[in-house]
């Protein structure tokens, strides 16, 4: 039993399941094959971009301009599309090229300029809603392209392609976390940066490179909401950030770094999603879903501070001591 508890997936396992089964008794509504449906879509862009925000948590920093950043390539992919005449082949190419090109912009003010990543983030949070705002006069497009939709709508053997582009990044993030250099380099800097450099790490590279994959997911994400709307908009994305670093935290993810599973972030991801889908269909006001997302944040983070505690009272309650286990054969005998 110990040794399931002391799993870093059985913990948002057990978080997502009982979500699900507290929803599930609230109305009839969840199970409804329709709304699952819209759910499996829904969690698609907040699992993807909370890829990002987990690898840069993993290497001990935090990623705020997920969200605006989400609005400002909208709309740059809504201009390419609609005013520019360019090919959808070539268009979603350059809008992954321009994400990872922010997240290196951020990437290299954070490491190399010194600046906390909570203060670069910040500023990019305002500063790219501000551009977005820029384009069309601030006004949603419209209507980009009809070959646009089937990206996020469309279906292979009858199943919805979200559910690929997510075992694909998922994958390939979890591969890159438990198998590769680089993935060990990232737990590495978030775990002891100091340590890290004693070892031959570069780590201002590395904190760089989380970055510029953070921006390459988010430009994905932004890529599947144009396609989910078929427009741009300086409004998409908002509170997205929020849902990204959430996802990561209840997925176990230590803000402090070096610690944490990629794949329990999907975990994280399903359950933050279940719960605004649940407020929904219950009719909740968005005010109410903003203080249920603080909620989950704060106690997500306060269990990653007290897993220590956590973890010794699970210990206790399940392990059986030799002097118990004499007792219990003597009385057996």
């Amino acid at each position: 039993m110990r040794r399931v508890f002391d799993t870093q997936l059985i913990g948002p396992f057990a978080a997502m399941v009982i979500v699900a089964l507290i929803v599930a008794l609230t109305t009839d509504r969840f199970l409804n094959p329709g709304n699952l449906s819209n759910l499996s879509l829904q969690v698609s862009i907040v699992a993807l971009i909370a890829i990002g925000s987990t690898i840069v948590i993993f290497a001990a920093g935090i990623d705020l301009s997920s969200g605006s950043m989400v609005a400002l390539l909208t709309m740059i992919l809504a201009q390419m599309l609609k005013f520019m005449d360019l090919p959808l082949a070539l268009a979603i190419p350059l809008i992954l090229i321009i994400g990872a090109s922010l997240g290196l912009l951020l990437g290299l003010i954070t490491a190399y300029g010194r600046i906390p990543s909570f203060i670069t983030t910040l500023a990019a949070l305002i500063a790219f809603r501000g551009l977005a705002l820029t384009f069309n006069n601030g006004s949603p497009i419209f209507s980009l392209d009809p070959a646009l939709e089937p990206i996020f709508y469309g279906k292979l053997i009858g199943i919805p392609l979200p559910f690929f582009y997510l075992v694909f990044f998922y994958g390939l993030a979890a591969f890159t976390m438990n198998f590769t250099k680089l993935g060990r380099e990232i737990y590495a800097v978030g775990g002891n940066p100091a340590a890290a450099v004693l070892t031959g790490i570069n780590v201002r590279k590395v904190q760089a490179t989380t970055f510029v994959i953070a921006g390459f997911m988010t430009a994905v994400g932004a890529v599947l909401m144009a396609a989910r709307l078929n427009s741009g908009s300086p409004n998409y994305g908002q509170t997205l950030e929020l849902q990204a670093i959430a996802a990561a935290v209840v997925g176990g993810a230590s803000l402090a770094g070096g610690r944490g599973n990629i794949l329990a972030t999907l975990m994280g991801a399903m359950t933050i999603v279940i719960v605004q889908n649940g407020l929904n269909l219950n009719a909740a006001p968005s005010s109410v879903q903003n203080i249920v997302l603080g909620v989950i944040i704060l106690l997500a983070v306060g269990i990653d501070m007290w897993r220590a505690e956590i973890s010794a009272l699970m210990a206790r309650i399940f392990r059986r001591t030799p002097k118990a286990q004499t007792a219990s054969e003597k009385k057996a005998a």
